[in-house]
């Protein structure tokens, strides 16, 4: 949800620079099934332009009806959805809608935290009654522990935290999900193209010599020009996946053998699975030393069996098996699933 609070700020800058206001819409609290869970949120400008959903498209209309009073009035306000009567998710959407102002030093820390990649939690303080406004219902922003900062400017968070009878929602948000694509021919292209329609923060490592530059890779957020002994492999996080695809058996064994000492969310193969098997023989022999667990996390050929054939299907067969192995899911069709689609919500 990191990268859709992003695009979230994005959007805001553009509607200040026009004299816009804005308010943030944000799920609190879900009884029964939804399209989407509790802490997704979206933000609506006065023109009427919405960034961002709360569903699957069937609740925004309403969000935008009834956040016109906030406009008005200036106060946060809960509404309820119930999608059992409308919708075929059964579930009931309480909404939180505040004014969304963000200060000069909240954009400053949400930078840095996104720069530093490191997580955040956000608070929200609500009661389930519907319609009602109030100064204690907003969101509260704990980018350290030593403050919070809120987005409402009449939002009296002590006030609020000081209330029993309000309900809070806690959400902890990670870094935005990173792929690191070693290589830079035309299926990089499309695995870069790809993974940042889902607002994966994208890192494209090219050789030295390469002469291409981050236009040529669309959506990417960094381009390195790197060879395997000069790169800062700290660089990089649990949260990032790596996929190796430089076409070179040389060059991958030597990446691989640069990211020995690290641990990622996943790391990814090209190329058949004999290529793989020499490719994890030879670097055994290079790296005796390598515990077990480097390896349990490698994936080799990449992707999911989908019948992909070109550089575009390739792409989503391999981001397609990044998001099962992150969210530990086994890739099979839904209909084969029992019960909830998303786990039990607390």
């Amino acid at each position: 949800m990191t990268h859709e609070l992003k695009k979230i700020l994005q959007q805001y800058t553009i509607a200040k620079a026009v004299g816009q206001k804005t308010v943030l819409a944000t799920v609190v609290a879900l009884e029964g099934s939804s399209y989407r869970r509790p802490g997704v949120c979206m933000l609506i400008a006065e023109s009427g332009q919405m960034t961002g959903a709360v569903s699957g498209g069937c609740v925004e209309k309403e969000i935008l009806h009834q956040a016109q009073s906030v406009f008005k009035e200036g106060k946060a306000k809960l509404m309820t959805y119930d999608g059992r009567y409308r919708l075929g998710c059964e579930g009931i959407l309480y909404i939180l809608i505040e004014p969304f102002e963000p200060s000069e030093k909240w954009m400053e820390q949400f930078q840095q935290i996104l720069a530093n990649r490191e997580n955040f939690t956000t608070k929200t303080f609500f009661t389930k009654d519907e319609l009602k406004s109030s100064e204690k219902f907003g969101t509260a922003y704990f980018f350290s522990k030593e403050e919070c900062l809120t987005v409402s400017p009449n939002f009296d968070v002590q006030s609020a935290m000081a209330d029993a009878e309000i309900s809070i929602f806690e959400n902890e948000l990670k870094p935005c999900f990173r792929l690191v694509i070693v290589g830079s021919e035309h299926d990089a292209v499309e695995l870069c193209t790809a993974a940042s329609f889902l607002g994966w923060e994208v890192t494209v490592i090219a050789s030295p010599t390469d002469p291409k530059t981050i236009e040529n890779f669309p959506g990417a957020h960094a381009l390195i020009h790197s060879n395997p002994e000069t790169l800062d492999v700290n660089q990089f996080d649990t949260e990032s996946a790596i996929v190796l695809m430089t076409h070179s058996y040389v060059t991958d064994l030597k990446f691989l053998l640069a990211f020995k000492s690290k641990r990622f969310a996943y790391l990814g193969l090209l190329g058949p699975s004999k290529r793989r098997e020499k490719l994890l023989g030879e670097f055994i022999e290079h790296a005796p030393e390598v515990s077990e667990d480097f390896f349990t996390n490698i994936h080799g050929p990449a992707g999911l069996n989908l019948g992909a054939e070109t550089a575009q299907e390739i792409a989503v067969s391999i981001v397609a098996e990044i998001l099962a192995v992150v969210r530990k899911q086994d890739a099979s069709p839904l209909k084969k699933r029992k019960g909830r689609i998303h786990s039990q919500t607390e």
